[in-house]
């Protein structure tokens, strides 16, 4: 709650989410973000790419003080936002980072690239491949999924799971694809 009274005030000023009412933001951020949470178990590093103000990525830091999340995003006013919330809510397994995913080279590689709403998913896995460790893989956090994004994804990659999310208070379809590397492919 102290995070969501953090966006509420500074989203006046800086304009950070449409959402303005702080009944809508529990349900269409907050529990939207968590909704993830269970899959999200065994990964250690994440990125969350377009994190905006930190959605998902600081509500499962909060929830996973044991994990590492890196909040990326190209909007100095939302990294601006983010460092106020970790340094305010004192979260050291954060660290918001002010660039552009094609142009973020890390020192050391993510295990999982997470975004919710980005672009549509063959972008974010050419935008985003060279985040990635080996082994690791993408969620994508998606409302409505059609067969045709789903179909234009690159035979590089494997869908693991498409999982249908139900968020209470939230209408529409909500939807989590996991994605990994394609070991058999030969482009």
């Amino acid at each position: 709650m102290q995070y969501l009274d953090l966006l509420v005030r500074w989203n006046n000023t800086y304009n950070l989410t449409a959402i303005r009412e702080p009944i809508a933001m529990i349900g269409l951020h907050l529990l939207d973000s968590l909704a993830v949470h269970s899959h999200i178990t065994d990964k250690k590093r994440l990125i969350d790419v377009g994190t905006g103000p930190g959605l998902p990525g600081i509500p499962l830091a909060i929830m996973n003080p044991d994990k590492h999340f890196s909040l990326l995003d190209s909007a100095g006013k939302k990294t601006r936002f983010l460092f106020q919330v970790r340094t305010e809510l004192e979260l050291e397994n954060v660290i918001e980072i002010n660039k552009r995913a094609e142009a973020y080279e890390p020192l050391e590689h993510y295990d999982t690239v997470l975004s919710r709403a980005f672009s549509s998913l063959s972008d974010m896995l050419d935008t985003c491949e060279h985040l990635l460790t080996t082994q690791g893989c993408f969620m994508a956090m998606k409302g409505r999924l059609s067969e045709s994004e789903l179909a234009g994804i690159s035979s590089r990659y494997s869908v693991d799971e498409v999982c249908r999310l139900n968020i209470l208070e939230v209408e529409g379809e909500r939807h989590l694809v996991t994605l990994t590397h394609n070991k058999l492919s030969s482009d």
